[in-house]
């Protein structure tokens, strides 16, 4: 599947606008970039999200891939919930929700 723009949008807008500490955990558990003091989801696809982590004042583009391959917008949540569940694991965190 392929996501439109202005789904993509949405997405970004709801994960920027209520998950933003959840996208930091997200980038520096699973993307390996533990001085990340913020991230802003900046895109996706049906295999992945892209973020772009704020490092020392500098933007680096984080790419976190899906466990699979994504075929409907409904899977979007549960992936993305399963992103933050892996990163608070890999960083010793329990995750609040």
């Amino acid at each position: 599947m392929t996501f439109t723009p202005e789904v993509v949008a949405q997405i970004a807008r709801h994960m920027n606008d209520d998950h933003a500490d959840d996208n930091v955990l997200i980038v520096r558990g699973l993307g390996g970039i533990a001085a990340a003091s913020a991230a802003r989801m900046s895109g996706m696809d049906a295999d992945g999200m892209d973020f772009d982590a704020t490092v020392n004042g500098i933007a680096v583009p984080v790419r976190i891939p899906f466990s699979e391959h994504l075929t409907e917008r409904r899977q979007v949540r549960l992936e993305t919930v399963g992103m933050y569940r892996r990163a608070c694991a890999a960083l010793g965190l329990e995750p609040t929700h």
